[in-house]
């Protein structure tokens, strides 16, 4: 009766949303933002982990269509909850199209992605929290996927400690890498490359022998943003299965009102 019931429902009620627009203007995108959505990510070891992602889902719309049918992206969403890896992404990305119709599909998500990491003397764990950026599109003319991983870190400046007496002026630096690949690469590699690059990681848990190294640590390897960025890029360049990336540093300055920043961005293929 129930099945009936809707049936009868849809068969009244008008799909406005279907009907014709005489302005005849396309748009680029449209769709639902601001999602609050909870997913599970595999980890290279194949454990799961939860967390809580912002999600963007916009559809491409022709000119002679009036609106898209924006219950339709929650719909595909939900069948995609669990297991979020590149490759499903972009399959939420060919399941709009298909669902709304659509030319080009295009789907963001951002999140908090937690990695246990060691103090470097003592060893005790700490959780580092690294924000991450899923972007994906999918249209007749291909499909993309970007992998986005920010890491905070340690700059300590070159000139300073050549020139001051007592030491150097050093800074949190947030470095970012936006990455296209072939196969498999998974946050933690990316983020281990990303502080790589830097005069000295951060952690979460640090005693004072921890802390004794890591400060003689970015005393003895003195970075520039612009070395930074330059490291970085020489690092993924190493990366056969990286085929293009955008790197970009921004130093939150110690002794300045400003920030310094640079990036670069570069197709290997």
């Amino acid at each position: 009766m129930t099945t009936a019931r809707t049936e009868s429902t849809k068969a009244v009620m008008p799909d406005i949303q279907s009907e014709p627009d005489r302005r005849r203007v396309a748009i680029d995108k449209v769709g639902v933002k601001e999602i609050k959505y909870p997913v599970t990510l595999a980890r290279p070891d194949g454990e799961l982990v939860e967390t809580v992602a912002g999600i963007n889902m916009y559809v491409s719309l022709p000119a002679e269509r009036k609106g898209t049918h924006m219950s339709r992206f929650l719909e595909a969403l939900n069948e995609y909850r669990t297991g979020l890896q590149p490759e499903r992404i972009i399959d939420l990305c060919r399941q709009l199209r298909t669902d709304l119709d659509a030319a080009d599909a295009h789907v963001e998500m951002d999140f908090p992605y937690f990695i246990t990491k060691e103090a470097p003397v003592t060893g005790l764990p700490g959780l580092m929290d690294y924000p991450c950026r899923f972007v994906c599109e999918a249209s007749d003319r291909g499909e993309d996927f970007i992998m986005s991983v920010s890491a905070s870190a340690t700059s300590l400046c070159p000139c300073s400690k050549e020139i001051a007496k007592y030491g150097a002026h050093n800074q949190r630096c947030l470095i970012t890498a936006d990455i296209r690949f072939d196969g498999m690469v998974w946050i933690e590699e990316l983020a281990s490359h990303i502080e790589a690059a830097a005069s000295c990681p951060v952690y979460s848990v640090l005693k004072r022998p921890d802390e004794k190294l890591v400060t003689e640590l970015a005393f003895e390897n003195p970075k520039f943003v612009e070395d930074i960025v330059r490291d970085l890029a020489l690092i993924l360049d190493e990366d056969s299965r990286i085929t293009w990336y955008h790197v970009r540093s921004e130093n939150f300055e110690s002794i300045h009102s400003h920030n310094a920043y640079a990036e670069i961005t570069r197709d290997k293929r």
